[in-house]
């Protein structure tokens, strides 16, 4: 189609797909940034936790000795309480309302990279290869125990405080 001095005018269909297209440009680039957005939260949660993980393990390996990995446990079972307390806290059912980046900050970010199970894999595994089966055995059995009975404790304190009227 031609208009007034040869100009080609092209047909109205063609803006309109090029005004879809731009939507779904937008709405892709949306989508990105809401992904990237997500991982920087988490990567400076995990830097967080990291960061907290090895002063609280250096800490209590400094007042208790490093035979035993007493730090490494610490900080799973500790770790354990924060994410059965703020899953609870935070869930569908939960007294504190956050965004999922909010959660996923504390929950994947925070609590991933401060809880330790390659580092308790490692620490049994160097227990095990110097026969100290008892020691071995008691790091097994304490880790589990324990950090199950922690994210039960947090579980069960933010039950609690999900339920308390007038706050």
């Amino acid at each position: 189609m031609s208009g007034p001095g040869g100009q080609v005018i092209e047909p109205r269909t063609r803006t309109a797909r090029d005004a879809a297209r731009a939507r779904l440009r937008a709405r892709v680039a949306r989508r990105w940034m809401a992904t990237v957005t997500t991982y920087f939260w988490i990567a400076c949660g995990s830097a967080l936790g990291g960061m907290s993980r090895f002063w609280c393990s250096g800490f209590v390996a400094k007042r208790f000795g490093g035979t035993f990995p007493w730090g490494t446990m610490l900080v799973n079972v500790v770790g354990s309480f924060i994410i059965g307390f703020f899953a609870t806290l935070t869930g569908p059912d939960g007294r504190l309302l956050v965004s999922p980046n909010a959660r996923q900050f504390v929950m994947v970010g925070i609590c991933g990279g401060y809880t330790t199970f390659s580092s308790f894999s490692l620490q049994t595994l160097s227990l095990l290869r110097d026969e100290e089966w008892l020691l071995a055995g008691l790091n097994i059995v304490l880790s589990v125990v324990l950090c199950m009975l922690s994210v039960w404790l947090g579980h069960v304190a933010a039950s609690n405080l999900n339920e308390l009227q007038g706050a």
